[in-house]
């Protein structure tokens, strides 16, 4: 027989819930959102530089795909909710202290003003382009007028857009894994990452492809920085953030995140990306097809692991 001896009720199997409530929504929407808010800063940044004819594919023609990319995020973080009649709620005040009511907000102001932004490059990206009416032309050659202001404005949504979504899971302090302030920099830097690989992608200009190619080694190299960092300051911590840390060195999380997300998703692009600039032949999407699979990855990964984490009393 084998004496156990009990010193505390939560020792008993399930009285502390392991809850996954999570499923596949949040993180395909934390990875759409990351890429809209890379495509403007990238288009608005480039405006404000006056680069916008050197860089067409980047300032013009990518900011297209934005409103249909957090389209489809919206429909699947409403797909996540219990009661989706009720998700106008969230517009009908503002809790600062909310990071899910400043993402709420971000969204519902980006969102009318991405296509805003768009209108003001529809006629550079078709010359034939027929607005119909006169006003609706007066409104654009007007919002032309005041496109540098626009810029900013979107830049600074989109920077919030881009990191609210790591800090809304931060801010879960209940779930150790999630609990660091190097997620919302982290998703940034991701989304960013992954943008910029679009462009590279989809740009025919060899000015433009190099530009966001150097562009992106620099955005990977940061991101490789800030995974180290989550990981020593979750080896720095308590025992419940080692415990968290240790599910990516040795347990469940630590073949899908080191070889497929640092691995395949940011190393070896890289080395693809070097040898891409020192003009070895690299089928072009091969890297870009990596990045964005390891952005979308690095997504579902952390938002499991949190979910596996817990404390334990």
């Amino acid at each position: 027989m084998i004496e156990e001896i009990i010193t505390s009720g939560r020792m008993n199997p399930e009285i502390d819930p392991i809850l996954h409530v999570w499923g596949w929504e949040i993180p395909f929407y934390l990875f759409l959102g990351g890429i809209s808010a890379g495509i403007l800063i990238f288009s608005a940044y480039f405006t404000l530089r006056g680069r916008q004819d050197e860089l067409p594919v980047a300032v013009k023609w990518m900011p297209l795909a934005v409103p249909f990319l957090i389209g489809i995020g919206l429909i699947a973080l409403l797909m996540d909710l219990s009661h989706v009649l009720y998700f106008w709620q969230l517009f009908t005040n503002i809790r600062w202290e909310s990071p899910m009511s400043w993402g709420a907000w971000t969204l519902g102001i980006i969102m009318p003003l991405s296509i805003a932004w768009i209108a003001t490059w529809i006629e550079d990206i078709f010359p034939k382009w027929d607005w119909k009416f006169d006003e609706v032309k007066t409104a654009i050659d007007w919002l032309k007028d005041y496109r540098r202001y626009l810029a900013q404005i979107l830049i600074l949504l989109s920077v919030i857009l881009g990191m609210y979504t790591g800090i809304l899971l931060s801010a879960f302090n209940a779930r150790p894994f999630w609990n660091t302030s190097i997620l919302g920099p982290l998703f940034l830097t991701s989304g960013l990452s992954a943008s910029a690989a679009l462009v590279s992608f989809f740009s025919k200009s060899e000015v433009e492809k190099r530009l966001f190619t150097r562009i992106d080694i620099i955005l990977i190299g940061i991101e490789l920085f800030m995974i180290v960092h989550l990981f020593m300051g979750h080896l720095a911590g308590t025992q419940v953030h080692i415990q968290a840390a240790q599910m990516f060195l040795g347990g469940a999380f630590t073949v899908p995140f080191w070889v497929f997300v640092v691995g395949l998703g940011l190393l070896l692009p890289v080395v693809l990306e070097i040898l891409e600039l020192k003009h070895k032949f690299i089928p072009a999407i091969v890297p870009v097809v990596l990045i964005v699979a390891g952005n979308l990855m690095l997504r579902f990964i952390v938002v499991n692991a949190g979910q596996a984490s817990r404390w334990l009393y």
